[in-house]
């Protein structure tokens, strides 16, 4: 399991998909994105494993992560 502190950002890529940047400025995708952080901007911390799945996607952005625990960071 990894960790990152992140922000979240909207990519506007064949139709869309949500993601985190990280401050090393690493792209990361979750498979499955919790709706309460689609919040452009916001600030995050997770915890989560990289998809050792073949993850086949339109959105060709990211690294695929299985996120396993998140919380939004207060400014």
């Amino acid at each position: 399991m990894a960790k990152i502190v992140g922000k979240v950002i909207f990519i506007d890529l064949n139709g869309g998909c949500w993601g985190l940047i990280d401050a090393d400025g690493r792209e990361w995708r979750p498979i499955v994105f919790p709706e309460e952080l689609k919040v452009e901007g916001m600030q995050v911390s997770c915890t989560f494993e990289v998809s050792e799945e073949d993850d086949f996607s339109v959105f060709m952005w990211g690294t695929p992560i299985h996120l396993t625990s998140f919380a939004p960071i207060s400014n």
